[in-house]
């Protein structure tokens, strides 16, 4: 499984290659950000994933929750949205590779 970070600067296009990248390989994905601007770019690309992701039969969906991240030494909440296809279950307990789309 993947974290893909989404920052404000995060080029959508490039976030939403990652997230369908992701969703093709393992049919699960989690986008994780911090603040509105960040969160606003991460739903943009999961929209745009979508898109991509239609050709191939793939329809996702999104579940958001909070999450505590350390950054710094500090603890910050992050929206952490996670993503899997239409219907189906995620899976449980899965390593999580980190990919950063900027």
């Amino acid at each position: 499984m993947s974290i893909i970070k989404v920052s404000l600067n995060s080029h959508t296009a490039a976030v939403a290659g990652a997230i369908a990248g992701v969703m093709r390989e393992h049919r699960y994905a989690e986008v994780q950000s911090i603040g509105a601007g960040a969160i606003n770019q991460a739903i943009k690309a999961i929209i745009l994933a979508n898109k991509y992701l239609v050709n191939d039969g793939i329809e996702i969906v999104c579940v958001p929750r909070f999450v505590d991240v350390e950054i710094d030494g500090k603890v910050r909440t992050a929206i952490r949205l996670t993503i899997t296809p239409r219907g189906e279950e995620q899976p449980q307990g899965k390593a999580v590779a980190t990919i950063t789309a900027e």
